[in-house]
């Protein structure tokens, strides 16, 4: 049962570790590999433009985490030599895949629910336990010991949700990481793993050695 007409019973699966996309998120994507051309072209005949984004599981690599997020073909060019495409997902939803099925594409095709992530279709979520100023200077720490650079001015005006979930998208963490950012039910949620995976970062970083501020 689908959450909204529009959202199909099945999806194409783009596996690709470490790529998080969350609803109402940007991924930028480099298209060439022949199966995944066969894919986008098939997905632009399609009226929802949808293709799922979802990891790879286990040490192998040889299986799939069930949950993804379903993206939007927001964007797409060709590159001069014909041969690849870059695109931009926009995430729509997440969703619960089931075993792929065997069929005649040469990329995997899943029965996917919808059921669970109806918030994902709603406006963007705010997070009223955020401390922005607190929140901000941890992520200084991490970027700093990283040897990152951001846009501070974006980051000091964006909305909650685009704050959070464009950090969660970007910041490199383990595709485990990430599928753990993905997972988490709500903003609040998403806004306290990322704070313990950056303060575990900068431990880390550390040696194991003293205490860094904690964060609720």
């Amino acid at each position: 049962m689908t959450a909204r007409p529009d959202l199909p019973e099945k999806l194409p699966l783009f596996p690709l570790p470490g790529a998080l996309l969350l609803p109402r998120g940007h991924l930028p994507l480099h298209i060439f590999e022949p199966r995944y051309l066969a894919m986008l072209e098939d997905v632009l005949k399609t009226p929802g433009r949808l293709i799922g984004m979802i990891q790879p599981a286990g040490e192998a690599g040889d299986r799939l985490h069930q949950i993804g997020c379903a993206g939007r073909v927001s964007s797409f060019s060709e590159t001069d030599d014909g041969k690849r495409y870059l695109i931009t997902l926009t995430g729509v939803s997440r969703f619960r895949a089931g075993k792929p099925e065997a069929g005649p594409a040469p990329y995997l095709v899943a029965p996917v629910s919808w059921a669970g992530f109806e918030r994902d279709l709603g406006p963007p979520e705010s997070d009223p336990g955020l401390d922005r100023a607190q929140f901000l200077d941890l992520l200084s720490r991490y970027l700093e010991r990283a040897d990152l650079r951001t846009d501070w001015e974006s980051l000091e005006n964006a909305d909650d949700e685009l704050l959070i979930n464009s950090l969660a998208m970007l910041l490199p963490f383990e595709p485990e990481d990430k599928q753990a950012l993905l997972e988490a039910p709500t903003l609040t949620n998403r806004r306290e793993t990322l704070v313990a995976l950056m303060e575990y970062a900068l431990a880390a970083r550390a040696g194991g050695g003293g205490t860094e501020d904690k964060m609720q």
